[in-house]
């Protein structure tokens, strides 16, 4: 079983956690550097526009997708 890595961001205003895969914090960081965000501009991004999703869902879903416009 792998280990998840949290890292926390403040999100509309409020302090919060996610846990991630390291595998997928790396691939949102590279990410966010492609797009000259820092990986805090580029989650708030994200969750932004996650609809119904969980934060780390939609986090996972724009790594998998890795060109996606954040």
């Amino acid at each position: 079983m792998r280990s998840l890595f949290k890292k926390s961001f403040t999100l509309a205003g409020k302090r919060t956690s996610v846990a991630l895969e390291p595998e997928f914090w790396a691939a949102l960081e590279a990410m966010a550097a492609g797009h000259g965000l820092t990986l805090s501009r580029l989650v708030d991004n994200i969750a932004t526009h996650r609809g119904d999703r969980s934060v780390a869902s939609a986090l996972r879903i724009c790594a998998l997708s890795k060109g996606a416009q954040p």
